[in-house]
């Protein structure tokens, strides 16, 4: 199923998926991409199954992503909850491009630059075949979720969205 390169074609999340044998489809989109509509319709699939990874800074430092499926929007009341502090932020797109190595719209939880704990809406784990950042602008990984689950090992189940 992967589609096995390891040339200059290769992103960073396929060359983690391939050193590890996890199989995925790429996907490369054929225009820049303005909306999650518009990424799920040239991927052949649905909102909800596009995984969005987003990252925060925290208050007493470091960094947390969270993944949520579709266009739900993480409530900051859950994660503040959850993550028993009063301050969190977005991280801006060189704190983001610092921890994960990926720019913003490419952004995956497989093969970051640091560790970072992955908290990840319920909702993610809903639909069967999901997509996922590649690490390049414009291109995705589409795999089953439980391949993804492999691939991005410990994660922190939760309820995170609005």
């Amino acid at each position: 199923m992967n589609t096995g390169q390891s040339d200059d074609n290769s992103t960073p999340v396929m060359r983690v998926l391939d050193e590890r044998g996890i199989p995925y489809r790429f996907f490369r989109h054929p225009n820049p991409v303005h909306t999650l509509e518009q990424a799920a319709r040239e991927r052949g699939q649905r909102p909800e199954q596009i995984i969005r990874s987003i990252v925060f800074r925290l208050s007493r430092g470091g960094f947390v992503m969270v993944l949520v499926a579709g266009d739900h929007q993480v409530s900051w009341q859950a994660l503040r909850r959850y993550l028993g502090t009063s301050r969190i932020s977005m991280a801006t797109e060189e704190e983001v491009l610092e921890v994960t190595g990926y720019e913003r719209g490419a952004v995956s939880p497989i093969g970051t630059r640091q560790p970072m704990r992955i908290l990840a809406d319920r909702g993610v784990w809903l639909e069967k075949e999901i997509s996922v950042g590649s690490g390049v602008r414009y291109t995705s990984i589409i795999m089953q979720k439980d391949d993804f689950r492999h691939a991005i090992g410990p994660v922190e189940d939760g309820d995170f969205i609005d």
